[in-house]
């Protein structure tokens, strides 16, 4: 027995069956690349799910985690840290809002958003006690709560969870004529993800977010983005929505925020609605915890000074283009932004994941027939230029398309 499979027998053993991974144990990375324990080097394209933006085990975000780490780490929200204040400052000044509320997890992030609109809704807008709702569209990936699967289109996230939150009204994901159609007077927000990562790198209609920015400003509803995957330089801008021009009333981030050292995420918005929260109510022991402000403050830096949006846009542009130009029977498109990409197949597409894993390159499949390309931006040329090369050989072989694919892996591949 080699050591993966030693790993990969402890952890079917002791963990609920809730992934299906691919079978690649890794112990330990640096940049865009990673090794496994039996000694095989990968280049990592999916980035753990975008949250590497830096690259892994960046050596400025490490030394500013690791001198953290030698004075405090925690201090939860009973009393006050050095850290958390120059990281909000930092983060607000680098984005563009006014307030920020800092959490752990995307899904933290995301519910903080929930309730900072309901509760602008109730006390701004004027609606009715218990009647606000949220419209939310098909197809989108917020998180894992009993709440947010409750508003999701996917019956596999759902299954045997319920009964779900009530509220949310559902609507087409780049169809603005739907939003406006939902929208009534309890309506107090509208969450989009600019890009639907998880499901299969959509990307909605040119025009179509600058549209429902302007349907929300007129009917006085919130424009709440999920950029927790798709923000801080993955598409090419430092958010997907300044792509066209668009500042939402709220947004999530997460992931990269950390550089991948450590659960950090926010909410980013303007006194008008984060001025709302009172001491109780909200709250997280860790959310804004020094070391976690730390090492975002760090994380950010590195964005900022390493040029990494830039970096995504261009290589992005290269990489997309260089996919788009392979002739293989099983592609039926390539969409994305960045260095975010998806490769659509008329295949199930683990199969090829697991060919290039073979090959040395790591992505995963999504929605069954998407291949998922996002790199760490900190990506060269000649290492896209090294992966397209395998790419296209898989892409294009006939053996892989016609390896028999397992049941299970119909809903595998998702955060």
């Amino acid at each position: 027995m080699n050591k993966s499979q030693h790993f990969i027998e402890l952890e079917e053993t002791y963990s609920a069956h809730n992934y299906h991974p691919l079978d690649v144990v890794i112990e330990r990375g640096e940049g865009v690349w990673v090794y496994d324990v039996d000694g095989n080097k990968y280049l990592d394209c999916l980035s753990a799910y975008s949250a590497v933006n830096q690259g892994h085990a960046h050596p400025d975000i490490m030394a500013a985690a690791v001198a953290q780490m030698g004075r405090i780490t925690l201090t939860s929200r009973a009393f006050r840290n050095d850290q958390m204040g120059p990281f909000l400052q930092e983060l607000c000044a680098m984005t563009g809002y006014e307030m920020a509320l800092p959490m752990n997890s995307g899904a933290e992030a995301v519910e903080t958003a929930l309730k900072a609109a309901r509760k602008w809704g109730y006390k701004v807008k004027g609606v009715p006690a218990d009647q606000a709702e949220i419209i939310v569209c098909q197809g989108n990936f917020h998180g894992r709560t009993t709440t947010i699967v409750g508003f999701s289109s996917e019956a596999a996230y759902k299954k045997d969870f319920g009964p779900f939150t009530p509220g949310f009204v559902m609507v087409p994901y780049g169809d603005a004529a739907a939003l406006e159609a939902a929208i009534t007077p309890n309506t107090v927000a509208f969450m989009v993800e600019p890009i639907q990562g998880e499901g299969g790198v959509v990307t909605p209609p040119e025009g179509y977010l600058k549209e429902v920015a302007d349907i929300c400003a007129k009917h006085h509803v919130l424009l709440v983005a999920d950029e927790i995957q798709t923000g801080l330089g993955r598409t090419g801008a430092m958010f997907a929505c300044d792509h066209e021009g668009v500042r939402p009333d709220i947004m999530t981030i997460g992931k990269a925020l950390s550089g991948g050292f450590y659960p950090v995420s926010a909410v980013l918005t303007d006194q008008d609605v984060l001025g709302l929260f009172r001491p109780g109510d909200h709250g997280s022991t860790f959310g804004g915890n020094p070391l976690g402000s730390a090492i975002g403050r760090a994380a950010l830096r590195v964005i900022r000074d390493e040029q990494l949006i830039e970096r995504s846009r261009e290589l992005g542009a290269y990489f997309k283009g260089r996919l788009e130009r392979i002739e293989s029977p099983y592609v039926e498109l390539v969409r994305g932004k960045g260095l975010f990409i998806g490769v659509v197949l008329n295949t199930p597409a683990r199969r090829f994941c697991e060919a290039l894993r073979d090959r040395g390159i790591l992505c995963k499949e999504t929605h069954e027939t998407v291949i998922r390309f996002a790199p760490p931006l900190v990506i060269s040329k000649e290492e896209i230029d090294w992966a397209l090369e395998h790419i296209e050989a898989v892409l294009m072989d006939e053996a892989v398309a016609e390896t028999p694919v397992a049941f299970a892996e119909a809903t595998s591949g998702l955060d």
